[in-house]
C-alpha cells in the first residue's frame, strides 16, 4: 500500500494539513498539530504562509464510495 501526501477529509480542523501530514509520515495528529503551532509561534508567523501553500497544493483525500443495499440497490445511510 502506498502512502500519499493528501488532505483529511474526517480529521480536520481547518484544512486537514496537518492529519495528512500526520497520516503520511505515520505520526499522531496532536503531535503534527502542536509542532505547527510551535513553528508559528518560533517564527513569528512567517511560517504561516507555508501552511496556506499547502492547503492549496496537497490534494483532498477522495470521498469514499456510496455503499449499496445489496438486495434492493438503495443507497445505505452513513
Amino acid at each position: 500500500m502506498t502512502t500519499t501526501l493528501q488532505r483529511s477529509r474526517s480529521d480536520k480542523m481547518i484544512a486537514g494539513v496537518a492529519a495528512g501530514l500526520a497520516q503520511y509520515f505515520g505520526s499522531d495528529v496532536t503531535i503534527v498539530r502542536l509542532a505547527l503551532v510551535l513553528l508559528f509561534l518560533l517564527t513569528h508567523g512567517v511560517a504561516l504562509p507555508i501552511y496556506i501553500i499547502l492547503w492549496i497544493v496537497m490534494p483532498q483525500e477522495p470521498a469514499p464510495a456510496p455503499r449499496y443495499d445489496p438486495y434492493t440497490g438503495q443507497p445505505l445511510g452513513q
